[in-house]
């Protein structure tokens, strides 16, 4: 039966079998592993996952959907469904484990950013994500420095993980076809050679530079942190945003926080 895509939900079927296939192979699973599914809409990437790895949780906000995916995945593995919107739910309920939990699924493109940022709340129970996202995204999310797309979630994503681009995924995979070309990554935590010292703090240095990227960090940052403090350093009072790297961002961070415990 053809169920219609509900705009609300930005529903776009995957259908394309071999570009289906391919996903599975990519996410390399392992018996054991605590795979969770994120909008398996009609269940394109759930049958051939929960058929290979036994089990699965799957995260699904439209309840129309449910009987159809409880339905269509009976005899096929064991199949933990959660009527949720993934946005406000709770990941960290999954596991009691640190980094088991293995997060797939193809993100409706209207708040893939957004659940990419919830996602970082339970970093520690991840061991990896792989997800499909709009192109534009992804690159957003592996660009480098000095470059037009590098931003705050190149940052932010980088600063936690390393992030790889598997392959580009034609529109004419889904259903209904959308008007973009999609890309499949994945996000593996990594161990980070300089922490930052107030996370939170972080946070908010990376929102107000890219918030205000058009000026210098002297005055992007001037609440936070003077000019000579910058070139103490090595960072010009003149650069922008988009000039420093993820551990440029570090170094400011926890020089701010060093100042403020002083005085």
């Amino acid at each position: 039966m053809l169920i219609a895509p509900r705009k609300r939900f930005s529903q776009n079927f995957l259908q394309d079998k071999q570009i289906i296939a391919r996903l599975v192979e990519s996410i390399n699973w392992e018996v054991g592993d605590q795979l969770v599914e994120i909008g398996p809409g009609l269940g394109a990437l759930t049958a051939p996952l929960l058929a290979r790895a036994g089990h699965l949780t799957a995260i699904e906000l439209d309840r129309d959907l449910i009987p159809l995916l409880q339905q269509a995945m009976q005899g096929k593995g064991q199949l933990a469904l959660h009527n949720a919107d993934a946005l406000q739910f709770d990941f960290s309920t999954l596991t009691h484990t640190p980094g088991s939990l293995r997060i797939v699924g193809n993100l409706p493109y209207q708040i893939s950013t957004p659940l990419l940022f919830h996602l970082l709340k339970f970093i520690t129970q991840i061991k990896d994500i792989h997800v499909m996202l709009q192109k534009e995204v992804v690159e957003r999310m592996i660009a480098s420095p000095h470059t037009k797309t590098y931003g705050r979630l190149s940052v932010m994503l980088q600063y936690h993980f390393a992030i790889t681009r598997l392959f580009d995924v034609p529109a004419s995979a889904f259903y209904p076809v959308p008007k973009v070309i999609s890309a499949f990554v994945r996000l593996q935590p990594q161990s980070q050679v300089s922490l930052v010292q107030d996370y939170g703090l972080f946070g908010n240095i990376v929102r107000q530079a890219f918030n205000y990227r058009r000026k210098t960090l002297q005055n992007s940052l001037r609440d936070w942190i003077d000019g000579v403090t910058l070139e103490r350093l090595e960072i010009s009072p003149l650069a922008r945003a988009e000039q420093l790297s993820v551990q440029d961002f570090v170094r400011i961070t926890n020089t701010i926080y060093t100042q403020r415990r002083i005085y």
